[in-house]
Order: structure tokens, then C-alpha cells, then sequence
């Protein structure tokens, strides 16, 4: 039940009531749609699976994947990659999705929240954000557990230094940053062979 009400997980919401920030579930994409700005067919893989979208070659990559593919992991702070809310990896570095531009995310592998694990088997960094109480809001864990992965598989045993410099663009507004390096140690050591 912890993992469902904290959000961290994919399906994590009681659809029951509104998630917080639910007018954020829709970016405007009207203005990238083919017909406006000449759109086109764009294969991306993204969480393992294929898709192809009509869209033009600037469309975010954030709006694609909350408008086209329904995947509400990342989302939509700032629109400008400064809070780190809509982070997701892309072939294994962590990205700002909302000024990705999609034709940069043709032929690569993307992997968003909805990727890492489940409500039956999370992993490892969803649990120790559970376990940490590392999110208050939530709004931010997106971007810290997903930048957080990116750490984790180049630095499988980061000092504190490390894990605030790979966050130093990822903003909480609920002060939770002791909770969150305290979760990515827990998970470091999780994670361990």
C-alpha cells in the first residue's frame, strides 16, 4: 500500500482520486502536430518497446511521451531543463526531456519511470525512496530517481559529493534532499552483487 500512495511506481496512483497536479497530465503539443510544422513518422524505443509517432522532428520528447504514449512518469516543471522533473535516460545518461527535441530521440534507447519496475517488484531506488520517505509532494522523484539510475550504473558506490553533483539540477521544493541521498546510499548498497 506504501508504494501506491507514494506514486513512485507505475500504476501507483489511486484512480479513485485525482493525482496531485492532475492538470499536468496534458502538455500543449497542438502546435507540433503534423499539418502545422510539417510532422513526420519517428521511431522511438522507449522502455524496451517500439513506437512510432506522426509529430514534427522539434516536438518535445516529454510531450510525446505524456500525450502520445501515456506515460506520466516525467513531467512538466519548468519547460526549460532547469528542475529536472521531466529527466528521463537515453542510452544511459540522464536528459531533460522537455527541450529533447524527439528526432534526437529516434534510434536510441529511452527509459522512463514507468521502465524501472513495478508495483509487484520495484526497483531498488523506487523501494529505498519508500523506505527513506525521500519524496513529500512526489513531484520531484521522477527526476531524482531517474538521475539517480543514471548515477548508480556509472558509480555503483558514489560518495555524497558525487550524489549532490548529479542532483544539482534536479529542484525539491519540500526539502527532502537529506532523505533523497540517503535513499540512493540505501539502494547503492541494495544494488550491490
Amino acid at each position: 500500500m506504501r508504494l501506491r500512495q507514494a506514486g513512485l511506481v507505475p500504476g501507483a496512483l489511486d484512480s479513485s482520486r485525482e493525482p496531485p497536479y492532475a492538470d499536468n497530465r496534458k502538455v500543449d503539443s497542438q502546435e507540433f502536430r503534423s499539418g502545422s510544422k510539417g510532422g513526420s513518422m519517428i521511431s522511438l524505443t522507449v522502455n524496451g518497446k517500439k513506437h512510432v509517432v506522426d509529430a514534427s522532428p522539434d516536438m518535445p520528447l516529454l510531450y510525446v511521451l505524456r500525450n502520445d504514449l501515456g506515460l506520466n512518469g516525467p513531467k512538466f516543471g519548468c519547460g526549460l531543463g532547469q528542475c529536472g522533473s521531466c529527466t528521463v535516460i537515453m542510452d544511459g545518461a540522464a536528459v531533460s526531456s522537455c527541450v529533447t527535441p524527439i528526432a534526437k530521440a529516434e534510434g536510441r534507447n529511452i527509459l522512463t519511470l514507468e521502465g524501472l519496475g513495478t508495483l509487484e517488484k520495484p526497483h531498488p531506488l523506487q523501494k529505498a525512496f519508500i523506505e527513506e520517505q525521500a519524496a513529500q509532494c512526489g513531484y520531484c522523484a521522477n527526476g531524482m530517481i531517474m538521475q539517480s539510475k543514471a548515477l548508480l550504473d556509472r558509480t555503483p558506490d558514489p560518495t555524497d559529493k558525487e550524489i549532490r553533483t548529479a542532483l544539482a539540477s534536479n529542484l525539491c521544493c519540500c526539502r527532502k534532499h537529506n532523505n533523497i541521498i540517503h535513499a540512493i546510499r540505501r539502494a547503492a548498497r541494495e544494488m550491490k552483487p
